[in-house]
């Protein structure tokens, strides 16, 4: 059963979604926001409280708030509806692919899917606490049939020795996915599967294969999909089939794109920013971050810290200015969407 295998005693298992106790953190996480203190207490507080405080902010504003877009709407909505399909479906069951360039939300659509399909469950079944509705797994670069399986295998910590074959490995992993009443399996990082080689093009079979003998919802992620190969050949055509495809790309400057910021502004936990600030400033962040929501966050997570770091409080285009853009942002600009 899972949690035999002893795999996690170095501490941080916590922190890695693909593992069990690290996805279990992740669904039972309840995001709040940290008090915001009032100005006369705020300035008397002692060193070390002030420190405390500062903490929890910087803390706060290393993560922010998952907003709900459009995109993750489409990916839940979708993903729910497939499992709904799926249920008594013994054999051809249809999944779902998020496709996109970097840093276009791809693994928050994934990992909310993931999340709120396990907080139902949880619900509904408040006596099961052994089941585990979802399974998240990422493939690793270069991946071989064998590696897809343990990447399976670890996830549940399955106690899997140097010597187990691949055909040991899957057994193991198909049993205790259908004991433990599987319902969902997302895999992300699709992309590393290069199916123009041999194994790769296994590697792809060994996720057909578990697909066909885990009775659950398959859902993929990763870049530009479409482009990998992944769909093209006898392999392909069976997995653009059953497959259907959500696309991620940057946000256009729209209401969308200001929505979002204002959410994003919302959450900010600085003593001296003014509201309103950063959704006037929608369009210099557009041209900042190409609407790539993964560089917006980058760039408001970044100035937000510097400015408890340094004191500031508050963040204005010119602390906006300080914060280096990641690649991707300086990058030539994609199309939006």
């Amino acid at each position: 059963m899972p949690g035999q295998g002893g795999n996690s005693t170095d501490g941080y298992g916590h922190l890695q979604l693909t593992t069990l106790p690290g996805w279990r953190g992740f669904v039972t996480e309840i995001p709040a926001l940290p008090e915001l203190l009032p100005e006369a207490i705020w300035s008397g507080l002692a060193d070390d409280k002030r420190a405390s405080y500062d903490d929890d902010r910087i803390d706060h504003h290393s993560r922010l708030l998952v907003v709900q877009t459009p995109t993750i709407r489409q990916v839940i909505t979708s993903g729910r509806r497939l499992i709904q399909m799926n249920k008594n479906a013994h054999y051809g069951r249809c999944g779902l692919m998020v496709s996109g360039p970097a840093r276009t939300g791809k693994t928050t659509a994934l990992t909310q899917l993931g999340k709120t399909v396990e907080v139902i469950h949880r619900r509904r079944h408040p006596n099961s606490s052994s089941d585990i509705p979802v399974i998240y797994i990422t493939v690793p670069p270069a991946a071989t049939p064998k590696m897809i399986a343990m990447e399976f295998a670890r996830f549940f910590d399955l106690p899997i020795s140097t010597r187990s074959n691949i055909t040991d490995i899957a057994d193991a992993v198909c049993g205790v996915s259908t004991d433990a009443h599987v319902t969902l399996v997302t895999v992300d990082e699709l992309h590393n599967l290069n199916t123009a080689t041999r194994a790769g093009a296994e590697a792809s079979d060994t996720l057909k294969y578990f697909s066909e003998r885990i009775p659950a919802t398959f859902v993929y992620a990763g870049i530009s999909l479409e482009r990998t190969g992944l769909l093209s050949g006898a392999r392909g055509e069976q997995i653009a089939g059953r497959f259907g495809m959500v696309r991620t790309g940057p946000f256009c400057q729209d209401q969308q794109w200001t929505a979002l910021i204002a959410a994003l502004e919302d959450s900010l936990r600085l003593h001296r920013h003014r509201p309103g600030v950063l959704t006037r400033l929608d369009r210099y962040l557009h041209q900042r971050t190409h609407g790539m929501i993964g560089s917006l966050l980058w760039l408001i997570r970044g100035a937000a810290i510097n400015a408890v770091l340094d004191g500031t409080e508050k963040i204005t285009k010119q602390a906006l200015d300080t914060v280096d853009a990641d690649f991707t942002s300086q990058s030539p600009r994609p199309p939006a969407t």
